[in-house]
């Protein structure tokens, strides 16, 4: 089974492959052998693998008890928060006991946020079912829920105790929400690996999953290790999210946060390109490998409109805003621009 070890300040194992799901409550009691586990998901997930977590653990001797919200980006706020909390009050729950988060990116952002401020922390375990959270959001410890204000901006740095990515919960993802992992997947090719990009803009990544999903999780562990506060080097894993998140808000979050961040990738490219901060033809081969996978390169609204969105962004410090660039595919920078010159920089 392959495993990668994260080296942050409390190091944990991140499992990838087949059958995770099944053997889980016995890894997660070898780990935590006297929890109780308290599990949380989404209405959808509950569906599709509520039930067999709950028999894997209790067939482990571990209690259990769940809870499930409404599925997507509307559930991840402050409300579902206070009825995550009242749960684990009513389930009573304690510092030595843990969570689970099955399910997708919100699941994840959610329940580690509620393991970082429940009872001022206790533990938690993620088990991702899709791409996107398999290869980034369970992976560094960012947890936190969406407010009006804009996306992410209530939250905590908090990491897991042990990561299971069943790659086999893959086969019940939707095309599109895949869609949105694959999007991820290609910003850490552009920003770290040419060869790792190249075979995503082949359109083969289903040939090569766990490949793919252990490159990513490497490429991610590397980052975070060197920077687990986000404070620098792992800011470039956000190439393509400030135009993303502010796309995503001014669409009411109908638009998915991998498509968002697809098209935020290729539009802020095409524009380092024509400042000559990006190596010609560059954009050109985000359009490409967007397009294997039917996704849009391109915003279909004034991009002066996000101005106000992106400027309550994280990566705002003070008077400025860091923007990832490419100098090429492979290879990423940060780029503060004053925030007086950002409609400009952009070319809105």
């Amino acid at each position: 089974m392959p495993t990668i070890t994260v080296h942050t300040a409390a190091p944990y194992d991140i499992l990838i492959g087949q059958g995770l799901l099944q053997s889980a409550g016995a890894r997660i009691r070898a780990l935590r052998p006297k929890a109780k586990a308290a599990v949380i998901t989404d209405d959808r997930v509950d569906g599709l693998y509520g039930t067999a977590l709950i028999r894997s653990l209790e067939s482990a001797g571990i209690e259990a008890v769940k809870f499930a919200f409404p599925n997507g980006e509307g559930s991840k706020n402050l409300s579902t928060m206070q009825d995550i909390y009242r749960f684990l009050n009513e389930s009573g729950i304690t510092r030595s006991d843990l969570l689970i988060a099955l399910g997708g990116g919100v699941v994840g952002d959610v329940t580690g946020f509620a393991a970082a401020s429940w009872l001022r922390g206790i533990d938690f375990v993620q088990i991702p079912t899709t791409f996107l959270a398999m290869i980034d959001s369970s992976v560094g410890g960012k947890t936190g829920v969406d407010t009006a204000e804009g996306k992410n901006l209530v939250g905590a740095f908090w990491q897991p105790v042990l990561v299971l990515c069943d790659s086999a919960t893959l086969s019940t993802l939707p095309q599109e929400n895949f869609c949105d992992g694959v999007a991820e997947a290609i910003k850490y090719g552009a920003i770290f690996d040419e060869a790792l990009f190249d075979l995503l803009a082949s359109g083969a990544v289903k040939e090569h999953l766990e490949q793919v999903i252990r490159r990513c999780v490497d490429l991610k562990r590397e980052t975070v290790e060197r920077d687990e506060r986000d404070t620098g080097l792992r800011q470039l894993l956000n190439f393509g999210h400030t135009l993303g998140h502010a796309i995503e808000r001014q669409s009411g979050y109908a638009v998915s946060h991998g498509r968002a961040v697809g098209i935020g990738m290729a539009e802020i490219t095409r524009r380092s390109e024509a400042l000559g901060l990006t190596a010609p033809g560059s954009a050109a081969k985000i359009e490409r490998a967007l397009a294997a996978y039917g996704m849009a390169d391109r915003y279909d609204g004034n991009l002066c409109d996000l101005v106000p969105a992106m400027l309550g962004d994280k990566k705002r410090h003070g008077a400025s805003l860091t923007f990832i660039l490419l100098d090429k595919i492979g290879r990423a920078r940060l780029h503060p621009v004053p925030v007086s010159e950002i409609g400009p920089f952009i070319g809105a």
